[in-house]
């Protein structure tokens, strides 16, 4: 029996895979957010907010849900999000993610950015948070 409790609880903290749709230094969502899609009519809007007219990458609802970080606008290039992965506990789903941002001393362009990272994540029915990394 000891075996078989172990094995479940280490499959529950297992991460779950995370797919890029997309990641881009100019989304038009231009204020700090986290954002859970779990519809096709979620991500039409989503997608909308954040690319406006441009085709949205396919997502299959009945397994998979989207979820996105967007960092808002920066004042310089340099900057960029990324989901790192997820962890499971407690009936909740964290998605861990962290921020680059230019070193001292970098030579960036001087040019408005919105940094973001969607991505597809099997399907979750309980709450979502999101936690940024530090490195």
């Amino acid at each position: 029996m000891l075996p078989l409790m172990l094995a479940l609880a280490l499959q529950a903290a297992a991460p779950i895979a995370v797919q890029t749709l997309a990641t881009d230094s100019m989304s038009q969502i231009e204020e700090p957010q986290q954002a859970v899609a779990r519809t096709p009519a979620e991500w039409a809007q989503l997608w909308r907010k954040h690319a406006g007219d441009k085709t949205p990458p396919k997502v299959d609802f009945g397994s998979q849900m989207v979820v996105a970080v967007f960092l808002g606008s920066r004042s310089s290039a340099g900057y960029a999000v990324e989901i790192l992965g997820t962890q499971q506990a407690g009936g909740v789903l964290t998605i861990e993610w962290r921020e680059r941002r230019p070193d001292p001393g970098d030579v960036v362009a001087q040019v408005m950015t919105s940094p973001s990272h969607l991505a597809a994540i099997p399907k979750f029915a309980g709450e979502v948070r999101f936690k940024k990394v530090t490195p």
